[in-house]
C-alpha cells in the first residue's frame, strides 16, 4: 500500500514536471515568433514578445550598443487590468495611453494570428 502511494505520488510529480516544461517551451517558442512581428533584427540581437498569463504580456529586447559594443537589454511588462493597461519598465509602473494601447492591441492580434498559424493550426490540420 505504501509503495503504491509512493509510486503514484512520484508519477504525478513527473507529470506535473513535464507539463511545466512543456508550458515553458511553448512560451519560449511563442516569444520567438512574437519577436519576429516587429521588423528585422541585427545579428546577435534578440527580441521576444509573448503572453505569460491571462493578464501579463512581456516584451524583451537584447542588443549590442553600437557606440560601446556592450550588450544591453530591456524588459517591458504589460499588466492588463479591468480598467487600464500598466506598462512596467525598470520597476516603474505607468498607465499606457490610448495610442500605445491601440498599437499594443494590434500587436496582440498579430501575435495570436502568427502563433496560431505556426504552432497550433498544424496540430488541427
Amino acid at each position: 500500500m505504501i509503495l503504491s502511494k509512493l509510486l503514484n505520488q512520484n508519477s504525478e510529480q513527473r507529470r506535473e514536471q513535464r507539463r511545466t516544461q512543456l508550458r515553458d517551451r511553448l512560451i519560449r517558442h511563442e516569444g520567438k515568433i512574437g519577436g519576429t512581428l516587429f521588423g528585422p533584427l541585427n545579428p546577435g540581437d534578440r527580441r521576444e514578445f509573448f503572453c505569460l498569463d491571462e493578464h501579463t504580456w512581456v516584451w524583451y529586447e537584447e542588443w549590442i550598443e553600437p557606440a560601446t559594443g556592450l550588450r544591453k537589454n530591456q524588459t517591458t511588462r504589460y499588466d492588463i487590468r479591468p480598467d487600464s493597461i500598466l506598462k512596467v519598465q525598470h520597476g516603474q509602473y505607468r498607465p499606457v495611453g490610448k495610442e500605445e494601447a491601440l498599437r499594443f492591441y494590434d500587436a496582440i492580434l498579430a501575435y495570436e494570428a502568427e502563433v496560431s498559424k505556426q504552432i497550433y493550426q498544424p496540430v488541427y490540420a
